[in-house]
């Protein structure tokens, strides 16, 4: 069981929210969330909380890398230590589709390939972890996790191939 880490978040009225984050090792990192969407990465001193030792001003650009370089990747996880090989392959809802303009429960792609359909890109929005009455649109974007063999099922479903 992975140890649980304590976070506190503190309003800062006129500025945004900091999230304090105490390690095991015993160092006190912050993120302040800025109103305009700034981040700001600190480290503080543990002998006083409101000394900063240090900081980093992150633009939203660098904010999201780094933030993909903190999330752990469960599947890579899986992949690396159990030996499954599941693959990620993105498949685009096209005109030819039969599943255009259709539910994502109306696919029944997981009981029939054993593959899932994990998020929906649209445009400019994700949708993760769509529900079974999600309707898929023309240009929609599926992000689809299995086996090679499973993922190439769903393709062929998808894209009526």
């Amino acid at each position: 069981m992975e140890p649980t880490a304590h976070t506190r978040k503190t309003v800062l009225p006129g500025v945004g929210t900091r999230y304090d984050l105490e390690t095991e090792a015993g160092r006190h990192l912050s993120v302040v969330i800025h109103q305009d969407g700034r981040r700001i990465l600190a480290f503080h001193d543990p002998e006083e909380d409101d000394n900063c030792r240090d900081s980093a001003a992150l633009a939203p650009h660098e904010s999201t890398a780094l933030g993909k370089l903190l999330t752990p990747d469960p599947v890579a996880y899986l992949h690396q230590h159990m030996e499954i090989d599941l693959v990620t392959e993105h498949i685009e809802v096209t005109k030819r589709s039969p599943y255009a303009g259709r539910t994502l429960g109306s696919t029944r792609a997981r009981t029939r390939t054993g593959a899932s359909i994990v998020a929906v890109l649209r445009r400019t929005a994700a949708v993760p972890s769509p529900t079974p009455d999600f309707r898929f649109a023309i240009g929609d974007t599926l992000v689809v996790v299995g086996t090679r063999e499973g993922v190439d099922a769903v393709a062929e479903l998808i894209t009526g191939g």
